[in-house]
């Protein structure tokens, strides 16, 4: 390491600075996103430390999801995640615009179908009653980072058409709110882990089997009428929901 930087960090342990400074070159561009960083004989050498030292920092800087390993291949920077506070109600497009993402949706369709028995109690209407069915897959910066199923009650979904709103680029919430005069008044979320089938794996473009988030959203209006059903697919390799609380 540079006189500099070991004078910067010398009061953290050596696996800590070395931590540091790969931290600095991923950060500078110097190693962009999916590319390999050097072995650990070559880091070993490069910052004159043991390679137990340089085994030390980057498990670090994996358990920090900065890097991750494949098996006989080497360490390899991970893709930054988008992140969405989930103490606000925002739509995903919303949220990612704050951050200077860009989101357009691939609607794989839109239909009028029965209720299932689960909606039905979630939206509190009739089983058997038509809702309106959205599946949309959200495209963030052109790469897919989740699989969105929405259910509307009928007379909700009709409307949205009669605006004709536009779902490839429009968040549901934004044109409840703009469109149609609904303010929304609040949510209730149940978040779980699955993995993924044949399905989700091709619409998020992922492995098969890989870990993926479902967060299930029950979203009412300020009356507290149930408004929106949904089921949210979101891939962890891109993705990520934040959260601060208070004691």
């Amino acid at each position: 390491m540079t006189d500099q930087a070991s004078k910067s960090n010398s009061q953290l342990p050596l696996y800590d600075q070395i931590k540091e400074q790969l931290l600095l070159q991923i950060h500078s561009g110097k190693y962009p996103p999916l590319s390999q960083l050097p072995s650990e004989h070559e880091l070993s050498e490069q910052f004159k430390v043991s390679r137990i030292t340089v085994r030390q920092a980057l498990h670090k800087l994996s358990q920090e999801g900065v890097v991750f390993k494949v098996h006989g291949k080497g360490t390899f920077v991970s893709k930054p995640k988008a992140y969405q506070n989930i103490s606000q109600l925002q739509g995903f497009a919303e949220a990612m615009a704050h951050s200077g993402h860009h989101i357009v949706n691939e609607v794989l369709s839109v239909k009028f179908i029965a209720a299932p028995l689960q909606v039905a109690a979630k939206l509190k209407i009739s089983v058997n009653s038509e809702v309106t069915e959205i599946k949309r897959v959200r495209l963030l910066n052109n790469e897919p980072v989740s699989y969105e199923l929405t259910y509307l009650p009928e007379h909700i979904g009709k409307k949205l058409f009669e605006q004709q709103v536009d779902l490839r680029i429009t968040d549901i919430f934004k044109s409840l709110e703009e469109d149609l005069q609904i303010p929304l008044g609040y949510a209730d979320l149940n978040i779980d882990a699955i993995t993924a089938d044949d399905e989700l794996a091709q619409l998020l473009s992922i492995d098969l089997h890989t870990p993926i988030l479902r967060v299930e959203r029950l979203t009412h209006d300020a009356q507290h009428n149930p408004l929106d059903y949904e089921y949210l697919y979101f891939s962890g390799e891109s993705f990520q929901y934040q959260l601060r609380i208070y004691r």
